[in-house]
């Protein structure tokens, strides 16, 4: 192998795969990037065995070849090289990678490339694309509410519902769940069902920040992998097996209480609120009031308590239909949400203190969010 590419597209390119690079593991290869030639291009791609990224960089190829190298010693050479070009050649007999820019130059052991897990073929059951914009605010707002626990394995992925023109994002922790509605730019023949894990779709957010022509996706027609193609960049991902629980019943189909405020002042008030519940369990207790005539707005008292530390208690203006309503939920639940909308204002449905509470962005109708309340003393 002999090629010469420039330092800023071989750094941006180890940027994109480095994240899929084996951390801890038993097999000490994924902890190696496998560079080979493709054409015209260099071709970079890491795997953890449940998730594999490939990238393609400009190169000028004199000589085809592969070769595995450590990915963090090759990332933090690399990356600490002048913006120049740099020699890239392979010694095929003692499976050396000698790197030279500018006034530096490097050996590198490597590990044959024939030794590297094969990054998996994605044979199509249904292939979509979906526009950049779309795909990002989806990711945004469910990825978060997925469960980091493996005790239940279904819970830590994303429920992907392909159907039509339409794919339905949903994630659940047994505390909240998140469901997102977006739009397809390629409808999809037969409907599909998949469990994408919560860290795929979380890097694939962050490798779409660049992006802007349409993801395609790709299902395998066992539905154990999924391939999702950006320009220059693929990832490939196992998916998690098993049935996603049936949410929608979750979902409280009526209120007693819906509040309409300014995102960003309940944000603000619960912010201030979680300072104190901290030290309380983390409860934030809200207190819903209706206006008393047009002149006096209805109102939403934000509060949190902690026997050693101290108390708080914030107000936000509201417009609120119904009967006055009490319910305490944990505070960094309600920050996430009202953390990800985009939307200026919020609807927040209320039962009882009993029942999960409902928010939901007003003006769009492609957005639901539950959460569990918790059960305080008032």
């Amino acid at each position: 192998m002999k090629l010469t590419c420039l330092q800023e597209n071989l750094s941006r390119g180890l940027g994109v795969v480095g994240r899929a690079v084996a951390t801890r593991t038993t097999l000490p290869i994924t902890g190696n990037v496998l560079l080979a030639t493709d054409q015209s291009r260099l071709r970079l791609a890491a795997t953890n065995l449940e998730m594999a990224t490939s990238c393609w960089i400009g190169a000028k190829v004199e000589e085809e070849g592969e070769i595995t190298v450590p990915a963090r010693l090759l990332i933090e050479f690399v990356n600490s090289l002048p913006s120049d070009k740099i020699d890239v050649s392979l010694s095929p007999r003692t499976k050396t990678l000698e790197l030279k820019c500018a006034r530096f130059e490097a050996r590198i052991s490597g590990v044959d490339a024939k030794d590297f897990p094969p990054i998996p073929k994605v044979e199509p059951v249904i292939t979509t694309r979906v526009e950049v914009e779309a795909l990002q605010r989806g990711i945004t707002q469910v990825v978060f509410a997925a469960a980091t626990e493996e005790s239940r394995p279904v819970l830590t992925g994303i429920d992907a519902d392909f159907e039509g023109d339409l794919l339905t994002l949903a994630a659940a922790d047994g505390f909240r769940l998140a469901v997102h509605k977006l739009p397809l730019a390629l409808s999809v023949s037969q409907k599909a069902k998949v469990i994408i894990p919560a860290r795929t779709l979380a890097e694939l957010n962050r490798l779409m920040a660049d992006q802007k022509e349409a993801v395609e996706i790709t299902v395998d027609p066992n539905k154990s992998q999924a391939l999702f193609r950006l320009k220059n960049i693929e990832l490939v991902s196992q998916l998690v097996q098993g049935t996603f629980p049936n949410y929608a019943q979750l979902i409280p189909q009526s209120y007693s209480t819906r509040a309409v405020v300014d995102v960003a002042a309940f944000l603000r008030a619960t912010k201030t609120a979680a300072i104190f519940a901290r030290d309380g369990s983390g409860i934030v207790r809200l207190v819903v009031a209706p206006g008393s005539g047009e002149l006096t707005p209805g109102k939403i008292t934000v509060s949190a308590r902690s026997e050693e530390v101290g108390d708080d208690v914030g107000e936000i203006d509201a417009v609120v239909e119904g009967e006055e309503a009490k319910i305490a939920f944990n505070g960094k639940y309600l920050t996430d949400v009202l953390g990800v909308l985009s939307e200026a204002q919020v609807a927040l449905e209320i039962t009882n203190p009993s029942s999960p509470g409902v928010i939901r962005p007003v003006g769009v109708d492609n957005y639901v969010h539950v959460v569990m309340p918790m059960f305080v003393q008032w």
